[in-house]
């Protein structure tokens, strides 16, 4: 089945575009033209990624946005957040308010498409070290090598990466996909410090164009959910003029 994709903008010429591109490359798209029926509609179709432009009329993309995070059928849902202006301050609001990927406006067709299908597959597959999807199953036939589990513990928290679960302290919590990957990226690497650049690159992608401030945003997120005491955090630590670490 193809998977849905929910498309806002009140541009009329860059919608049919954006939906005729889309289409081409076998997604179903449904449309909206302005923040309410936005979240109508998302609520409604449930799509599988929404393309979500912030200057909407009645509400702007970012309230849409805000308001999705916080509902259970489409909290983790993600988001491409479309802008003209190119501002800085745009990009971090729209990442602060929970989006998971942000585009340019003007951008090219393959670099949308490209962002999408991102989303989607690290929706769909588990992700191991180096960014890329692992297979779910794991060989002991002696010859072919042994690939990663498909659960990561460490103390109180629990990921099943094949079905994208995170539980901590006996609770499941919902994350959105780059939250998710992030998270797996860490402890996957438990005990080693990383760049901002290094997760930048790891989880984003090495074609992704943001900054490392996104990488600051997402672990914000992440210790508000994970840690007891989120100022003062024992899981995901700061490394001063570095990165961050996984301690436990």
């Amino acid at each position: 089945m193809a998977r849905k994709i929910l498309v806002v903008d009140d541009e009329a010429v860059l919608v049919e575009t954006i939906v005729y591109n889309l289409e081409q490359s076998g997604y179903q798209v449904v449309m909206a033209m302005d923040g309410l029926s936005a979240l109508e509609i998302a609520r409604r179709e449930e799509p599988d990624l929404i393309v979500l432009d912030i200057m909407l009329p009645g509400i702007d993309g970012l309230e849409v946005c805000r308001q999705l995070r916080r509902e259970q059928r489409t909290a983790t849902v993600p988001i491409i957040m479309l802008t003209a202006k190119g501002d800085e301050i745009d990009r971090v609001v729209g990442l602060e308010v929970g989006a998971d990927d942000y585009v340019t406006k003007p951008f090219g067709r393959r670099e949308l498409l490209a962002r999408v299908r991102a989303l989607l597959r690290r929706v769909d597959y588990p992700t191991g070290t180096d960014g890329r999807a692992i297979p779910l199953d794991d060989s002991t036939d002696g010859m072919t090598p042994r690939l990663p589990r498909n659960e990561l513990t460490a103390g109180p928290l629990r990921i099943d990466l094949a079905g994208r679960r995170v539980i901590c302290r006996e609770q499941e919590l919902e994350l959105q996909p780059k939250q998710f990957d992030l998270l797996t990226y860490l402890m996957r690497n438990r005990g080693t410090v990383l760049t901002r650049d290094q997760l930048l690159h790891n989880v984003w992608g090495y074609d992704y164009a943001g900054d490392t401030r996104t990488v600051d945003v997402h672990v914000r997120w992440l210790r508000e959910k994970l840690e007891e005491e989120p100022a003062s955090p024992k899981l995901i630590q700061t490394v001063r003029g570095v990165g961050y670490v996984f301690r436990l």
